[in-house]
């Protein structure tokens, strides 16, 4: 069996402190016959002041410039730089995750699932890995999903992977905050096979862009509760749009 290829994206910016050990964990991964599992790790600096470039580099990492804020952004300007992949897996750079749970998301793809979200809630979560602010929002967001679509959804967590046919259907446009739930979304609308592992979140390694600031964290609902009602409202228009084309075809 020829093991599929799997690239690794990693949006960040000014995460100097934490991006070496991630990158370095992530290539460490082995499968069990003892194979790297990891083929490319691709780290978009998103407008860094301070040494990330540079220490993803020496750790091993392919490294892309997108100077234009943005976590969709970021990982659109990575992922256009590296189209040789079966997997998708998409971590973030501040070490809160534990990357040797990578595997299990990896597998649940090779095994079928079209998308597999590593759901902090389900994992163990230590004291102040998320703000306040983040875990009210999470669960807003998850519970309009899951009574607008009627989906199993806990989290909206950016450690997931996702299959690169899959991720090519979703069509992905969001440059902003919005990118992690309509990725989710779009799978559902879709049909997709959606599922949650459970993962464990640490305390991130330095401090935060987004929940780390009030303009961050308003930003980021904002994109997010937006995206939801986008997405919503573009499924909502859909049976009209059928039923009024319908209504003027003539009998046969």
């Amino acid at each position: 069996m020829v093991s599929p290829k799997i690239v690794a994206i990693i949006p960040a910016r000014d995460e100097e402190k934490a991006i070496g050990t991630v990158v370095t964990d992530l290539m460490a991964l082995c499968d069990k016959r003892g194979k790297q599992l990891i083929d490319t790790i691709v780290v978009c600096d998103n407008g860094s002041i301070d040494q990330t470039t540079e220490i993803a580099r020496q750790a091993g990492a392919t490294v892309v410039y997108q100077p234009v804020a943005g976590y969709g952004l970021a990982c659109l300007t990575a992922i256009s730089h590296q189209l040789d992949t079966d997997i998708l897996l998409f971590i973030d750079g501040d070490n809160a995750f534990r990357t040797d749970q990578a595997w299990p998301l990896i597998a649940a793809i090779i095994n079928g699932a079209d998308l597999a979200i590593g759901s902090r809630v389900l994992g163990q979560m230590a004291p102040g890995a998320l703000t306040f602010p983040q875990q009210f929002g999470n669960r807003l967001a998850s519970f309009l999903i899951r009574h607008i679509w009627d989906a199993n959804i806990t989290d909206l967590g950016p450690f997931r992977a996702i299959s690169w046919p899959a991720y090519q259907r979703l069509k992905m446009a969001d440059k902003r905050f919005g990118w992690t739930v309509e990725m989710q979304i779009k799978a559902i609308q879709q049909g997709m096979s959606v599922i949650e592992l459970p993962v464990d979140t640490k305390r991130r390694i330095g401090h935060s862009k987004i929940s780390g600031t009030v303009k961050g964290t308003i930003g980021a609902a904002i994109g997010i509760l937006s995206m939801i009602a986008r997405l919503w409202w573009r499924e909502s228009r859909k049976p009209a749009q059928v039923t009024a084309s319908a209504a003027i075809s003539p009998r046969s």
